[in-house]
């Protein structure tokens, strides 16, 4: 009896099917996620968006009417401008902050100890961290204003004041995620090989021309990312002005995630609240294409 020789590209073929299967197995549940928690309430924003909606009744179908009356929404022009101030104070002090600690760490120590402990802001919550510093900074009884008091010093209205609201919610989140980025940009540091500082030092170069001539240049590839990420973060701010502000004094901290959630649950205007966060999506959309493009993100000099 003659038996049939397995081929060996019916084999290979064979086993490339079991590996997919088995990474479908895998994927299935993130996919799962991602389809229920992510696209779904995306393309519902989307729908909703295009309706009159109170949560009472059913949707009603209005076109492009919630985008017509965003062009003439000044509180929504009022909340974009505080936003991006915002997010300039965060990223400028997050980014300038996060990579001094990451050199300083890359030079000075390699203690894992530092490390961990430079991660622990981040490790608490957004909305624990709002609280802590909600007390440090009260005007009457939190600990800076008493130790500014000692001092002679008039104290200071840290969340209640039109000057400091926006900065010390910048200066919150700052303290909480700088000790991420710097963990980031410190795995930046160590894909850039030795030899190249030791022959910019043979050279005769100084340490500030090492670092802007060297160091900047190989960590585009890490800056877009980090840029990227917490840009389109800071945007989304929410939790900190809800436990600290509530988009107060004068609506000066009314950012435009809070904007977005007082015409939805406060006002009812689900329809005019899903319009608006259409436009933040196309806003951060836009930020991130941008920045990828004037980063090269992908590219390194190294190359």
């Amino acid at each position: 009896m003659k038996t049939r020789k397995k081929h060996p590209a019916t084999t290979l073929s064979a086993h490339s099917v079991r590996e997919r299967r088995a990474a479908l197995v895998f994927i299935l549940p993130a996919l799962a996620g991602f389809l229920l928690f992510y696209l779904w309430p995306t393309l519902c924003g989307f729908y909703y968006s295009l309706t009159k909606y109170n949560l009472l009744g059913k949707p009603r179908f209005i076109g492009l009417a919630n985008f017509a009356k965003i062009v003439h929404d000044k509180l929504l022009l009022n909340a974009i401008m505080v936003t991006i101030e915002y997010v300039l104070l965060n990223i400028g002090f997050q980014t300038v902050i996060a990579l001094g600690l990451a050199v300083l760490m890359q030079r000075l120590t390699k203690s894992i100890t530092l490390r961990g402990m430079l991660l622990l802001p981040w490790l608490v919550s957004n909305v624990i961290a709002a609280m802590l510093w909600f007390w440090l900074f009260d005007y009457q009884i939190g600990f800076v204003n008493i130790v500014i008091d000692a001092l002679n010093i008039p104290k200071i209205p840290f969340f209640g004041g039109e000057f400091w609201a926006i900065p010390t919610i910048a200066f919150v989140n700052v303290w909480r995620h700088m000790g991420y980025t710097a963990l980031l940009v410190f795995a930046g540091l160590q894909t850039v090989p030795n030899y190249v500082y030791e022959a910019a030092s043979i050279d005769g170069a100084s340490e500030w021309r090492s670092f802007s001539s060297i160091t900047l240049p190989l960590l585009r590839p890490v800056l877009a990312m980090v840029l990227v990420v917490t840009v389109t973060g800071s945007f989304q701010v929410f939790d900190t002005v809800a436990v600290t502000t509530k988009g107060g004094p004068m609506n000066v901290s009314r950012v435009l995630q809070y904007y977005i959630y007082q015409k939805g649950f406060d006002q009812g205007e689900f329809g005019y609240a899903s319009a608006l966060s259409v436009v933040l999506f196309i806003i951060l959309a836009g930020v991130a294409f941008v920045q990828l493009k004037m980063m090269r993100a992908n590219e390194s000099d190294m190359a």
